[in-house]
């Protein structure tokens, strides 16, 4: 029979490469890990990791229980949760993780509401920009997402990106210009991103920097990327020091000083669509739910 925790121990090892590795993750010593794996094997009936070198290596068997070990796993985390909330053990925890202008600007809002409302639930949060944020949620590695896409980035991609999740939408960001406060274009109240393709730029995430590519392109150039940075200050900073032009979303602007820079509406107007995202089945867990709740209030 499959146990929860050997599931655990197992996914911790491919993700670490070793036993020593998953032992770190696990706050366990590396003879449990391996006593737990070898439980595991002998339940399963076969071999599930070879040693290659230093690293363990997944079988064709490990790789097919680990594949399916995160929604096994995001299932039990559901079930212990609801069935904890209605006995009255605990009020809950939650597991959230959103993009960086997420973090500096919703969450705060949305926690300390939370916190005063149901005191004895523990938020736990994490970075991370989508896709990857979306994929921790269905690996099971996290209750609650904050994620963001582009309107019209994707098309049918985009579409069916999230259709097996619960989508709570936020708020829709449009993105400004920002250039130094000496620049030519500085006071201008709004531009074509075609005035800006002579430019330096710095560019952001990489789900940023492919849509910057893509609506320079669609205005007829190529922008001359000079520095990438997912750090929002650091990119106001970079273009305060004079060293180029951004375009960043408007939360993003908001969650910073932008010192030495100036704001410009850009045309085409670019959009991000801004939501909070779980799995069906926890978004009927008490916690997971007020959190969603609070996340919509703060966007409002």
């Amino acid at each position: 029979m499959l146990e929860a925790r050997h599931l655990r121990v197992l996914r911790a090892v491919a993700v670490g490469g070793s036993f020593s590795a998953a032992a770190r993750a696990l706050g366990c010593t590396q003879p449990a890990v391996s006593q737990q794996i070898r439980a595991l094997e002998t339940s399963v009936g076969t071999p599930l990791l070879v040693r290659t070198g230093r690293e363990m290596r997944l079988t064709e068997a490990g790789e097919a229980l680990v594949r399916h070990a995160g929604g096994i796993l995001a299932q039990l985390t559901a079930a212990e949760e609801e069935v904890a909330a209605l006995a009255g053990l605990r009020a809950g925890r939650v597991r959230l993780v959103s993009f960086p202008s997420g973090s500096s600007t919703l969450v705060p809002t949305a926690l300390a509401a939370l916190r005063a409302a149901h005191p004895g639930t523990r938020v736990f949060l994490e970075e991370a920009e989508p896709p990857r944020s979306v994929e921790l949620l269905r690996q099971g590695d996290c209750d609650v997402a904050l994620a963001f896409r582009y309107e019209g980035a994707g098309g049918a991609q985009d579409a069916r990106e999230w259709e097996d999740l619960e989508v709570r939408p936020l708020l829709t960001d449009r993105l400004v210009g920002l250039v130094p406060a000496g620049h030519r274009l500085a006071g201008a109240g709004r531009i074509g991103i075609a005035d800006l393709a002579d430019e330096p730029w710095i560019a952001g995430c990489p789900r940023c920097r492919g849509q910057l590519v893509e609506v320079c392109a669609g205005a007829g150039f190529s922008p001359r990327i000079d520095f990438a940075t997912d750090d929002y200050p650091a990119v106001v900073g970079l273009v305060g020091a004079g060293l180029g032009v951004a375009v960043l979303p408007q939360l993003a602007v908001e969650s910073v000083r932008p010192r030495g820079t100036r704001i410009v509406e850009i045309e085409p107007a670019v959009r991000r669509e801004i939501v909070a995202l779980t799995l069906p089945d926890l978004a009927r867990v008490p916690a997971v739910a007020a959190t969603l709740d609070e996340l919509v209030q703060a966007a409002r």
